[in-house]
């Protein structure tokens, strides 16, 4: 649970594609250890608000600070940030020509100047800790769209970072591998890792989440546990939102 410090915190973030306003006096604080599941319609903004969390998407107006610092615009310090904020992509970006192994060390060992021996012994812990520990060796193309997508997980974890960050993390898997993935989301989410996670996955936001957040056109339009949003959402949005996909 948070301790009540906050670790990332957006204040008034506008973000612009051309004349589209993707978001719209955007503020979130996420205390460290929590975890917030940002949910709604397509095109409401809410994979742009998850990238803009490592600067994948610089904003126009309005500041986003990481553990009290403000996010930094390049160089190393940027390397830095994304180092200790990790992400999770719907497709999963592994490298195709490392094997799953490869893929978890190379960070650590590029990145943070971890010696290779100790990067590998880590990397195994946690491909066993993500269930895939008899995969180390195989290439992405080998494995099944839920195990690549836990290789990436513990990928984002070699980092050892203070916070992770999810897009859509299922929305690219078959129905069958889906729970797989969420299994290992919610152990992490137990585990007390700060997660930012942006799913269409209702069971995991009631199930794992401290917080809901629904967004629609761009704005963060409720924030509540999940208990409160799902029995009683306030908005007229969020409510229309709900009967569509819950009703099936």
């Amino acid at each position: 649970m948070s301790t009540g410090e906050p670790l990332i915190v957006l204040e008034a973030v506008n973000k612009w594609f051309g004349p589209l306003h993707v978001l719209h006096d955007v503020s979130l604080s996420v205390g460290k250890g929590e975890v917030v599941v940002v949910i709604g319609p397509s095109g409401s903004g809410k994979s742009t608000l998850c990238r803009t969390i490592n600067r994948l998407e610089p904003i126009d107006s309005g500041t986003i600070t990481f553990d009290g610092r403000p996010l930094p615009a390049e160089g190393k310090a940027l390397a830095r940030l994304r180092s200790e904020v990790g992400m999770v992509f719907q497709s999963f970006n592994l490298f195709a020509h490392k094997t799953i192994l490869e893929n978890v060390t190379l960070g650590p060992v590029k990145v943070r100047k971890e010696k290779p021996a100790a990067a590998r012994e880590r990397a195994l812990a946690l491909l066993d800790r993500v269930g895939i520990a008899n995969q180390a060796e195989k290439y992405p193309a080998q494995l099944s769209g839920g195990q690549q997508q836990r290789a990436a997980i513990a990928r984002a974890l070699a980092m050892q970072p203070k916070a992770l960050l999810f897009d859509e993390p299922t929305s690219a898997l078959d129905p069958e591998m889906v729970g797989e993935v969420l299994d290992v989301m919610t152990s992490l989410a137990r585990e007390g890792m700060t997660m930012v996670v942006v799913t269409h996955e209702m069971g995991f936001a009631r199930h794992a989440a401290n917080r809901v957040i629904f967004m629609a056109d761009g704005q963060l339009v409720e924030d509540a546990p999940p208990a409160e949003f799902f029995a009683n959402p306030r908005s007229e949005r969020a409510r229309d939102f709900l009967s569509k996909i819950l009703t099936h």
